[in-house]
């Protein structure tokens, strides 16, 4: 215990004790709940708009949940906002043109590949192999987020790089665009990247449909001699695949069967990334349960790359 001190006129003074330390407010024991109702209603209400919209307040309402009353309250606040449009005539909601400048500005700051890192950097860690994430500019794919597990690990690509839709694990990208999408780059002359790359684009067409009804491509060697692609389809809210998250590693690390042993896990990091964008889950067992077709069956060739225009493999 301390011990009182002596004033200069002989009195005592009791020893002050230390100010406690101040209280965390926010305690990790007892978590917060920051949520504002009114807010994700507000949410759930766009979600459902642009998932079922445009459509009326009836089916607004109850896609998400919540009364007529508010689910008009709300799409009204939004309206004034530019955020929803009402067509009075046919008594229907639609998004409004705001979102298109907010979706630029998402992409602009790099939303897609900062809410993926995460999922990357744990199947990076679960399989020991590099993982991209890309998505479809017009014609071509491009690489928008990498997680290196291991820098002695050769990387076969770089972000910002330029692919083909036709070749290698892009080809999911291909398969989940629009029809006049697919028309129009089958019906080009396709570059041939290695001897292994397909260009028939016949055969093309039929994988297309086979990736819709898999769910995942396995690729070796179409655009870079040596290289193994494990890849999944990421989807958004609405349903629409918007990337393909996949591993890429060198033929002597993916000698069967360690290929369709890793894919579950990479099937389940892009349903997990797609269920964090507001896509609904899916089950991945019956697409592994599937036969496996002629897509999913590769050789392993050491072939020297051919390509038409520059191809950077290293980052």
């Amino acid at each position: 215990m301390g011990t009182a001190k002596s004033s200069s006129n002989g009195t005592t003074k009791p020893k002050l004790k230390a100010a406690p330390p101040p209280t965390d407010p926010f305690p990790e024991t007892q978590p917060r709940d920051y949520n504002i109702a009114a807010v994700d209603r507000t949410l759930d209400l766009l979600e459902a708009l642009s998932r079922v919209g445009p459509a009326s307040l009836a089916a607004l309402a109850e896609s998400a949940g919540c009364t007529r009353t508010a689910a008009f309250r709300l799409l009204r606040t939004l309206k004034s906002r530019g955020f929803t449009i009402q067509d009075e005539a046919r008594g229907l909601w639609r998004l409004g043109a705001r979102w298109s400048a907010l979706g630029r500005a998402a992409a602009d700051q790099g939303a897609l590949a900062a809410t993926a890192m995460p999922f990357m950097t744990a199947l990076g860690k679960a399989t020991g192999e590099n993982v991209y994430l890309r998505v479809r500019d017009g014609m071509e794919s491009e690489t928008v987020a990498i997680y290196q597990t291991d820098p002695a690990i050769r990387m076969y690509s770089e972000v910002g790089k330029r692919g083909p839709l036709h070749a290698g694990s892009s080809r999911i990208l291909l398969a989940f665009a629009p029809e006049p999408v697919q028309t129009q780059l089958l019906a080009q002359r396709l570059n041939r990247y290695t001897p292994a790359t397909r260009i028939d684009s016949t055969w093309i067409a039929a994988d297309l449909q086979r990736i819709r009804t898999r769910g995942y491509l396995i690729t070796s060697d179409e655009v870079v001699a040596g290289a193994v692609g494990i890849a999944a389809p990421v989807r958004d809210a609405t349903g629409t695949v918007i990337a393909v998250l996949h591993i890429s590693s060198p033929s002597m690390r993916m000698r069967p069967p360690r290929p369709r042993t890793v894919l579950p896990q990479v099937m389940d990091a892009a349903a997990k990334l797609s269920m964090e964008l507001g896509a609904v889950g899916k089950p991945i067992q019956d697409a592994l349960l599937r036969d496996e077709t002629s897509a999913t069956k590769w050789a392993m060739g050491g072939s020297l790359i051919t390509h038409n225009r520059p191809h950077t493999i290293f980052r």
